[in-house]
C-alpha cells in the first residue's frame, strides 16, 4: 500500500493544487452566489465525483490516453469550456427570478440536476485532468504491488481536501449572497456577476492548458 510519507507528500501538493482557485472553485462561488447555500454544497459533491471519476480513469490506464494525446485533452477540454460559457449565458438571463426564488415563489433547483452539472464541470477541469494523469502516478509505489488501490486511495485523499476547502469558499459566497438579497439591486448584481464569472470562466478554460 501506498507508504505514510508518499502519501503526506501527495496530500500537501494536492492542498497547494486546490487552495489556488481553479474551475471547479469558481463554478461552486459563481453557483453560491446565484442559488445559495444548498445549491452551492450539492455543486461542490458533484465536483467531487466528477474529480474522483478521472482518478479512477487515471488508474485504469485511460487517463495516460488523455494526457498523451492533444487531441483528446483539447477536445474534452472544450467541450467543458462551451458547458460553462452556457451556463454562464442562463444564469444572465434568469438573473431577474431571483427575487422570486428569495420570496418562495420559484421552485428549487432540482437537487440531481445541480449535482450533475457539478460533476459535467469536475470531470472536465483542465487542472485537475494534468494533476491526476501526470502527478499521481508519481506517487505511487509499485513495488508495494496493488498499484490501482494505491491510485484510489491516493485520489480519495485529494476529493476529501477539495471537498473541504470547496465547501469553505461556497458557504463563504453563499454567506454574502445573504447580504446582496436585502437589496433588490444588489440581487441583480447577483445574477449578473455569476453569470459573467462563469462565461469568463469557461471563456479562460478555453484559452488555457497544453499547447501541444
Amino acid at each position: 500500500m501506498v507508504t505514510t510519507d508518499r502519501l503526506l507528500a501527495f496530500a500537501a501538493m494536492s492542498l497547494l493544487l486546490i487552495v489556488i482557485p481553479g474551475p471547479s472553485v469558481l463554478f461552486v462561488v459563481g453557483r453560491a452566489l446565484a442559488q445559495g447555500r444548498r445549491t452551492a454544497l450539492i455543486t461542490v459533491l458533484g465536483n467531487t465525483l466528477g474529480a474522483y471519476a478521472l482518478v479512477v480513469a487515471v488508474a485504469l490506464g485511460v487517463g495516460s490516453v488523455v494526457e498523451r494525446s492533444a487531441v483528446v485533452f483539447t477536445a474534452l477540454k472544450l467541450v467543458g469550456a462551451a458547458y460553462l460559457v452556457h451556463l454562464g449565458i442562463k444564469a444572465l438571463r434568469e438573473r431577474g427570478s431571483l427575487r422570486a426564488a428569495f420570496d418562495g415563489a420559484d421552485p428549487a433547483r432540482g437537487g440531481l440536476r445541480t449535482l450533475w452539472e457539478g460533476f459535467a464541470v469536475g470531470v472536465a477541469n483542465p487542472k485537475t485532468i494534468v494533476f491526476f494523469a501526470a502527478v499521481l502516478p508519481q506517487f505511487v509505489d509499485r513495488a508495494q504491488g496493488h498499484v490501482v488501490v494505491q491510485m484510489l486511495l491516493l485520489g480519495l485523499v485529494f476529493n476529501v481536501i477539495a471537498v473541504l476547502c470547496d465547501s469553505t469558499w461556497g458557504l463563504v459566497a453563499a454567506t454574502a449572497r445573504d447580504w446582496f438579497a436585502r437589496s433588490p439591486r444588489r440581487l441583480a448584481l447577483v445574477g449578473g456577476t455569476g453569470g459573467v464569472a462563469m462565461i469568463g470562466l469557461g471563456v479562460t478554460v478555453a484559452v488555457t492548458g497544453r499547447k501541444d
